[in-house]
């Protein structure tokens, strides 16, 4: 059947399947035995547990003089003093067994966390470019968040206290049973019965509630890292006001619900105590009228009343438990939810080690979009020579970009073939042609850690010596010396304490060091400035030389040298040819550069004349002879 409930039970059922190899894990037997042992000494404290009321009936009929104490205690508790005693001592072994069994367990639940927090954090870097894209940081970690806590709750429950907690409603009927007949027991029956079915209803009422302030609270948090990430572009337009309110109007939908969460559970509690309550009333009447008619004393009494608050305990811990594991599967199962998306992206199974030689790269009809009603490559075909510089240029949307992103595979193409050293890209593993390929992008996004921590990532096994050298080759080690802690300077969150072109210069430092025989340059120097351009452009020039240099530009003054410069249009090649031979053509290319050239022109002039501005006002405020 398709109704919902079937669907939330089969949901239910699957994620504690998924559950449990962390409840059990594989290939830690010392994990293993010490569950094994938790629960045999939980076992023990319940048996242990049941002899509290015991020496609490006798104590009592001692101290009224009711009870003959030979043959029914040992010797040595014989007495009224040594029964209260011994009431207590029962008690105390059974919590230090509850301790002992917790001490045994906090590193299972503890390993449980870690090993899925862990599985889900891989996950997500094996997941594809166009996943992250679609999805905000915020909500993810906050999905990840509530997901690791919800795991060791759910492990301790459902491996420590559930069985042990049916085992001791049974041994409680079973002693109201033998002693003091059946009524007791169904009394006791219909309690646990009602109790069980109104906490399950309730809860599973409180499921949708507590949904509800989830994801309220997940809207909340991402919007306030959204906030947060993008700060300088709040201040620049002084919307202060509208992200906070955007945030607190998140946090009034996460007020109410979590107002409804507080309100229910009220409910919930009540509930169970009005139930309880009754069976507990019946049961001491029935224990009352005996006590009466001179059936039973009033050590009896106290026994059943004993028994029942007993009982109470672990009743409030079943409808605990329940809740908790219910509200523990609603906060996972997001993130299992995340753990079940495919890779879009993935080594086949037969994938290989890249060969790696010097580089070559070849685009053979390559067909591509994003979204089947929108193509971006529409047959594309080009070489790059083992160390030679091939350029991509063309208007906004030409798909420049994207071959970067197909090159790097983060997509897969729809047809045609992109090959290194004439392998099959999607026939080699993704780590082995990553290895390859050495990055220049247009935003540098840096750790917030420090600068040799930035450069040496392109390494991590590098020496300092080796990223001081990188450092000098980028044309940034003296800048980094300057600094007050030099190389151990924190950059910053995204790199936001440099500036664009130091950011850039790391980026090169970092790509010199992983020292990659192909390298992609995706409109590198862009955003910056004329001079900062040209002073990158420097270091580029290093860098590429002798590589196989795929060049992504926009300002068309850095791709001159190029080898061989494509022009893409509407994701087609309109023109190719060296920078002299296009504008020859007088094509496209030659209409982008006239324009360009305009431009900087242009900038050029405003430049002077405002250096002519500066020096004129000096000149009249300099003291005159």
């Amino acid at each position: 059947m398709a109704n919902g409930k079937t669907v939330s039970e089969s949901h239910l059922l699957r994620t504690l399947l998924n559950l449990w190899p962390y409840m059990w894990p594989a290939g830690r037997p010392d994990l293993k035995m010490r569950v094994v042992w938790a629960s045999v000494y939980l076992l023990i404290s319940k048996f242990v547990l049941l002899l509290v009321p015991y020496f609490f009936k006798w104590s009592t009929d001692a101290l009224n003089g009711r009870m003959d104490l030979a043959g029914t205690v040992p010797p040595l508790l014989a007495g009224a003093i040594a029964l209260v005693i011994a009431y207590n001592l029962t008690r105390l072994i059974q919590l230090g067994l509850n301790q002992l069994r917790d001490a045994l367990f906090a590193s299972v639940g503890q390993h449980a966390v870690r090993q899925l927090a862990y599985r889900t954090f891989v996950h997500m870097h094996e997941l594809s470019l166009r996943f992250h894209l679609e999805r905000k940081t915020g909500g993810l970690s906050r999905i990840i968040e509530r997901g690791t806590k919800g795991i060791e709750t759910i492990v301790r429950f459902t491996i420590l206290n559930s069985v042990p907690t049916v085992i001791e409603f049974l041994l409680t009927a079973a002693i109201f049973w033998w002693g003091y007949g059946f009524s007791y027991l169904a009394v006791t029956a219909l309690t646990v019965w009602a109790y069980i079915w109104f906490t399950i209803r309730a809860s599973d009422w409180r499921i949708a509630i507590r949904r509800s302030m989830n994801d309220s609270d997940t809207d909340a948090n991402t919007k306030a890292i959204d906030s947060l990430l993008n700060f300088e572009t709040v201040k620049y337009f002084g919307n202060e006001e509208m992200e906070a309110k955007r945030f607190d109007k998140s946090m009034e939908r996460y007020e109410k619900a979590a107002t409804d969460v507080w309100t229910s559970l009220g409910w919930l509690n009540f509930g169970q105590g009005v139930i309880f309550g009754i069976g507990t009333t019946i049961m001491l009447v029935l224990s009352a009228l005996a006590v009466q008619r001179g059936e039973q004393t009033v050590g009896d009494f106290v026994f059943v009343n004993s028994m029942l608050l007993q009982l109470s305990a672990p009743l409030n811990f079943i409808g605990f438990v329940y809740r908790e594991i219910r509200q523990g599967l609603t906060d996972i199962e997001q993130m299992f939810d995340l753990l079940e998306v495919k890779a879009e992206v993935k080594d086949a199974p037969d994938a290989t080690e890249l060969r790696s030689g010097q580089g070559a790269i070849s685009f053979k009809d390559v067909h591509f979009a994003y979204d089947p009603a929108r193509p971006i490559l529409k047959g594309i075909s080009f070489d790059v020579p083992a160390g030679k510089t091939v350029a991509v240029v063309g208007p906004s949307g030409a798909g420049k970009s994207t071959l970067s992103r197909l090159l790097y595979r983060f997509y897969d193409i729809q047809s045609g073939t992109i090959t290194v050293d004439g392998q099959d890209i999607r026939t080699v593993t993704q780590k082995s042609l990553r290895s390859v390929i050495g990055m220049v992008p247009q935003d540098t996004v840096l750790f917030n850690d420090t600068v040799a921590y930035n450069i040496r990532y392109g390494r991590t096994s590098a020496s300092d010596g080796e990223v001081f050298a990188a450092a000098e080759v980028a044309q940034i080690a003296h800048f980094i010396e300057m600094l007050p802690e030099g190389f151990e300077t924190k950059v910053g969150e995204r790199g936001l304490k440099l500036s664009g072109g130091e950011k850039q210069r790391v980026a090169i430092a970092r790509t010199i060091l992983k020292a990659p025989p192909i390298l992609i340059l995706d409109e590198a120097t862009s955003a910056l400035d004329t001079t900062t351009e040209r002073e990158i452009q420097t270091a580029l020039d290093v860098v590429s030389k002798n590589r196989t240099t795929l060049v992504i530009a926009h300002r068309l003054s850095t791709v001159i040298g190029a080898d061989e410069i494509i022009v893409l249009k509407s994701g087609e090649i309109v023109e190719r040819g060296t920078h002299a031979a296009l504008l020859e053509r007088n094509g496209l290319y030659a209409s982008m550069w006239n324009r360009q050239r305009e431009a900087t022109q242009a900038e050029e002039h405003l430049k002077q004349v405002r250096e002519s501005d500066d020096m004129g006002v000096v000149t009249r405020l300099a003291p005159a002879n």
